[in-house]
């Protein structure tokens, strides 16, 4: 079948709205299987009849739906930036339809179907990776999160990670495409002499797809079904002040914050609770690492504690650090304006309790244009368009490790900032460094009530499984609750409003296989990506065969 240009362009928007009604928080995953299968098609008409299409084709033909499918899902950016939305949109975008592009020209060079797929998986999964791991990361829409909401369907995350969930996607889409492909030749071919082997492979092919979607479904509500968590019980009071971070955070003075969370927290505590969690970025006094006992903030939080000397308390706040004298300098050292030394700026999470020692761990993988901007040679310059929410601006420090909290009578934790909680690679480090309960502490008030702050909770229930760490979770605002090993979550708070909740997690120390071994799929694929582009540059730029001659000595 032959379809006009405009069609293309039409089945592109489909691809994107199919994309968009399958996303969390309220979409269908199902769809997510037939997602692609529109720019498939798309691309399968440019392979069929190139001489209608000019080089970049399925570039510009595939771009309007993955715009359409970033537009749809995650257009609450701008209720922080418009610019920074406008930026993540576009240039996203712009990455899914070139790994379109690279698949499309793999497969016409290689002359095959199947190697042309297989390409389409590794370099998509490649670039899901990449995503995950460099300065411009931004894996909110990588395939595997699209389950995040229906996290009953991917209990074996425990194995595969959320990379797992994007092959399963992608391959379906192709075996979905592939079969009404076989349908539509089989019909055609029913005038031949064999339409009985034609139906038959139809039927073969319609089995596997079924397999292939239903037998992780399967697998899954097993594994989910039997999941018993050992009781080792860790009790939580979370706190969920609700300050406004555009008019109040960074104006109100610490002293006022500390009272209000105590005030919520206070009527909580007894003598067996083990933790208090406040949210990311709480305390925003200036305080400097050097001398952080000293600071009003710290001495207000020591007293606020000190009734329940068993009590360990996690808080965010902003931290600087300064450099002593010819001590080497990282990427993100800064300059004072009136001497010449410099200093590091850190989004931290606190631990405090009876205990003289203070623990801090700094956010480390830092949201792009907002706390970190490319590290490329030449791009210091862009720090001073860095997007201001009302905090520390420019490039943020980070930690080399995923520091993990010694407590008062109870178990180790984990503090995972905010954006950290979207990459599970880097949220299990905690867990392998140690951690038996994970916490996440955020602040979800920037997006204002949209699904932005839902998208992010649910999140969480994939890092649960993928871990099987069991999750106290902090919003400033947003959602603030207790995640269970299976993933399950538990007194959910409200949105925009001041919460406290009470709860007991149990506490876990065995490592899942994910755990172990992380995106080990993403890596073998970015590999077999690597090959991929080698064969098809080789076939692209090697010497290409002569036509033999035809009979007479005519060539």
């Amino acid at each position: 079948m032959k379809f006009r240009k405009s069609h293309l362009l039409l089945l592109s928007l489909l691809s994107g709205a199919l994309l968009s009604l399958g996303w969390p928080e309220r979409g269908f995953p199902g769809l997510l299987f037939i997602g692609l299968v529109p720019l498939l098609t798309v691309e399968d008409q440019v392979i069929r009849h190139p001489e209608r299409f000019i080089k970049f084709s399925v570039l510009f033909y595939s771009y309007p739906g993955f715009l359409l499918w970033n537009l749809l899902t995650t257009w609450w950016i701008v209720n922080s930036t418009f610019v920074g939305a406008a930026m993540a949109i576009v240039l996203n975008s712009l990455f899914m339809s070139i790994v379109f592009q690279a698949f499309h020209w793999t497969r016409k060079k290689l002359n095959s179907p199947a190697a042309g797929y297989a390409a389409l998986l590794s370099y998509w999964i490649a670039f899901e990776y990449l995503h995950l791991n460099w300065d411009l990361n931004w894996p909110w829409l990588n395939l595997g999160n699209g389950f995040a909401t229906y996290y009953k369907w991917v209990q074996w995350y425990e194995y595969t990670g959320a990379v797992g969930g994007t092959v399963w996607v992608l391959v379906g889409n192709v075996l979905v495409f592939r079969l009404i492909l076989n349908v539509q030749n089989a019909k055609c071919k029913m005038q031949n002499a064999k339409p009985v082997q034609n139906s038959k492979f139809v039927v073969q092919y319609s089995i596997f797809l079924f397999s292939w979607l239903a037998i992780p479904l399967l697998l899954s509500f097993y594994i989910y079904s039997n999941y018993t968590e050992q009781k080792h019980p860790v009790r939580f009071v979370v706190v969920q002040p609700n300050i406004d971070p555009y008019s109040e955070q960074y104006s109100l003075p610490p002293q006022v914050v500390i009272k209000k969370i105590m005030d919520l927290a206070v009527p909580a505590i007894d003598s067996t609770t083990n933790f208090l969690v406040a949210p990311e970025s709480a305390i925003q006094e200036d305080m400097w690492e050097n001398d952080l006992r000293n600071f009003a903030s710290i001495r207000l939080l020591k007293q606020a504690i000190a009734p329940w000397p068993r009590l360990n308390m996690l808080i965010g706040g902003s931290t600087h650090y300064q450099l002593a004298p010819g001590e080497p300098l990282k990427r993100w050292a800064r300059k004072f304006t009136d001497t010449d030394g410099h200093y590091y700026a850190y989004n931290a999470a606190i631990m405090l309790n009876s205990r003289d020692s203070l623990q801090l761990y700094h956010k480390s993988k830092l949201t792009p244009g907002v706390e970190i901007l490319p590290s490329f040679k030449g791009f210091k310059w862009l720090e001073k368009f860095a997007i201001n929410l009302g905090g520390t601006v420019g490039s943020l420090g980070q930690d080399s490790t995923r520091k993990v909290y010694t407590t008062v009578g109870t178990v180790k934790v984990g503090p995972a900032i905010c954006y950290e909680s979207i990459f599970g690679e880097f949220f299990a480090e905690f867990v392998r460094n140690g951690a038996q309960i994970m916490i996440i502490i955020t602040n979800d008030g920037w997006w204002g009530n949209t699904a932005g702050h839902r998208q992010h909770f649910s999140f969480a229930h994939l890092r649960a499984i993928e871990t099987r760490r069991s999750i106290a979770r902090s919003a400033n605002t947003g959602i603030s609750a207790f995640i269970d090993q299976r993933g399950d979550a538990s007194q959910p708070s409200a949105y925009w409003v001041p919460a406290v909740i009470k709860g007991t997690l149990n506490a876990n120390d065995r490592l899942t296989f994910y755990v172990k071994h992380g995106d080990f799929i993403a890596r073998f694929m970015s590999y077999l990506a690597g090959l991929f582009i080698v064969m098809a540059i080789v076939l692209a730029v090697g010497p290409h065969p002569r036509p033999l001659p035809k009979k007479g000595g005519e060539t």
